[in-house]
């Protein structure tokens, strides 16, 4: 397997990673922010239903915060990607020209 294919597949998995990592965070954030809200409304200081328009605010506000990391987390993946179709495409046309060059010789 070529150098840059390999590259390629370790980027692909280290994004997939940082994907997988953004959602599983984002999830433990919107356990851990809704804490204090339920503990409120338990104890009376906060109706019920105010505590679920507040954790759903909440929740929305986190998620927006989670789907930019995955969003530039797909963008930069696909700009290292075109990077290396760059290079790929700079490495063929050497070698082609290298080619061409010797059969003239």
């Amino acid at each position: 397997m070529p150098i840059l294919s390999r590259i390629e597949a370790v980027k692909d998995l280290i994004q997939e990673a940082v994907d997988k990592g953004a959602t599983s965070v984002e999830e433990i954030h919107k356990v851990i922010a809704a804490m204090p809200l339920d503990a409120l409304a338990r104890r009376g200081l906060l109706r019920r239903d105010d505590a679920e328009q507040l954790k759903h605010a909440n929740e929305a506000t986190v998620g927006v915060v989670y789907d930019a990391i995955r969003r530039i987390n797909r963008e930069i993946g696909e700009l290292a990607s075109s990077v290396f179709e760059a290079i790929e495409d700079q490495i063929d046309v050497q070698s082609r020209l290298g080619r061409g060059g010797k059969h003239r010789e």
